[in-house]
């Protein structure tokens, strides 16, 4: 949201409108999607090479798609789902990760919260509740290049040499924060 003038993309919508579960896209696992996944935005704005749509679900555009696979960590550590955004022509995709690596280092996050008994919340006990100044252990995560950490995966991480490759490549939306 830091672009001035910027479009937001919604939440996943499928054809007919009705809105697709955000969560798998987050999972870190390979998706068999039969239905064409739609986009709605709102508010319009000046279109982005990569966007974070609700729910964080990345989507970007060929540009970025093409980069990636010279990059080589197509079908390895991403999946190019096809994707509709409304009002554009040209193609977009969802860029559903496949790896989920548990790699934070709690010790060097500003601050970590877990799902606690008295939050009356069973299902995520012990999961990660917030996690500020995110900081992950370089030795967890080897030479991926593309992945969301492990209970936390609101969170995209690419390498440096992705990062940089975006970088020379001059595309517009996405935000780097060394992690």
């Amino acid at each position: 949201m830091r672009i001035p003038g910027r479009w937001h993309l919604r939440s996943p919508v499928d054809a007919q409108g009705q809105l697709l579960e955000p969560w798998p896209f987050t999972e870190g696992l390979a998706l068999d999607t039969k239905r064409v996944i739609h986009f709605p935005v709102n508010p319009s704005g000046s279109a982005l090479d990569f966007t974070l749509a609700s729910f964080s679900i990345p989507v970007v555009n060929g540009r970025v798609a093409s980069l990636l696979e010279q990059l080589g960590v197509v079908t390895s550590e991403v999946q190019l789902i096809p994707a509709v955004v409304e009002g554009q022509s040209e193609p977009y995709f969802v860029l559903n990760t496949l790896q989920v690596i548990r790699c934070i280092d709690d010790a060097r996050c500003d601050e970590v919260l877990y799902w606690l008994p008295e939050d009356n919340r069973p299902d995520k006990e012990g999961q990660y509740r917030d996690v500020s100044g995110l900081r992950v252990d370089p030795e967890k995560i080897g030479d991926a290049n593309v992945f969301r950490p492990w209970g936390w995966t609101v969170i995209l991480i690419v390498s440096e040499r992705v990062k940089l490759a975006m970088e020379r490549e001059g595309l517009t939306g996405p935000r780097f924060v060394e992690v």
